[in-house]
């Protein structure tokens, strides 16, 4: 019974420390506490069936744990879950308008004027015209739309 309670203590141990990882990644997410609190998660169970294990082969045993969860993470979890994104510019507004016709609302002189894009205006680069032309977004860079001459 006391080898059963004396195993339980030693796995609680990782437990605990896994779930205050598990906790911390709720404050500070960016999935890599995640996966440290889960080999945590794992030295408990390893606990549970090799007790005897010394302090010093838990400390190694926890960092290559570590490793290679956040490693199986960066190399097979992350890219799985990048591809499955089905709205890949949601949060790049610029990038969204490259192909999109627009007007020019202040000529464009030396290379840069301002066009309106829905309810806003938007600082453009492209070859010089007048107010009224219609210009097309080919590229983006920072704030600025780059446009061409819509044909």
């Amino acid at each position: 019974m006391s080898d059963v309670i004396s195993r339980l203590l030693d796995s609680y141990g990782w437990w605990l420390l896994a779930l205050l990882l598990i906790a911390a990644e709720l404050v500070a997410p960016g999935y890599f506490l995640l996966w440290i609190g889960l080999a945590a998660a794992i030295m408990g169970l390893v606990m549970l069936v090799f007790p005897g294990l010394v302090f010093v082969g838990q400390a190694v045993l926890f960092a290559m744990l570590a490793i290679t969860v956040c490693v199986i993470y960066w190399k097979f979890i992350r890219p799985a879950a990048e591809l499955r994104d089905d709205q890949p510019l949601l949060n790049r507004k610029g990038e969204r308008m490259i192909g999109r016709r627009i007007t020019v609302v202040e000529p464009v002189v030396n290379g840069r004027g301002k066009a309106k894009v829905g309810d806003s205006v938007w600082l453009i680069e492209g070859p010089d015209c007048a107010i009224g032309t219609y210009v097309e977004v080919v590229g983006v860079e920072g704030t600025t739309l780059k446009v061409a001459l819509a044909g």
